[in-house]
């Protein structure tokens, strides 16, 4: 199986729109063929140590991280209105990312 790619998402509360967005691109990127993990936090949480163990960042709302991230940031939030045709971008963008990852 081809390397593990490490995804995170972050939210106020690390609890819930985190979490949904982290389950629907595990379960996304599992059915494309991937071996993707996802992980959920608080968005206070997120700096540079925390980024720097993952490979994209899911983004759910336009934060001031006062640092320039080194992995690709991806805007998610579609996937929560849960209407197919808006997360399928989405989806696939994070796609490219994990085929990238997973070509290392």
């Amino acid at each position: 199986m081809a390397k593990q790619v490490k995804l995170v998402a972050a939210c106020g509360a690390g609890v819930n729109s985190s979490h949904q967005i982290a389950d629907a691109v595990t379960e996304e990127m599992k059915k494309r063929g991937h071996n993707v993990s996802c992980d959920a936090v608080m968005v206070k949480d997120v700096n540079e140590d925390l980024l720097s163990h993952y490979d994209a960042y899911l983004t759910i709302a336009k934060t001031d991280l006062a640092f320039t991230p080194k992995i690709p940031l991806i805007d998610a939030s579609p996937i929560l209105y849960r209407i197919p045709a808006m997360a399928q971008p989405v989806y696939d963008k994070v796609e490219e990312v994990v085929k990238k990852v997973e070509a290392e």
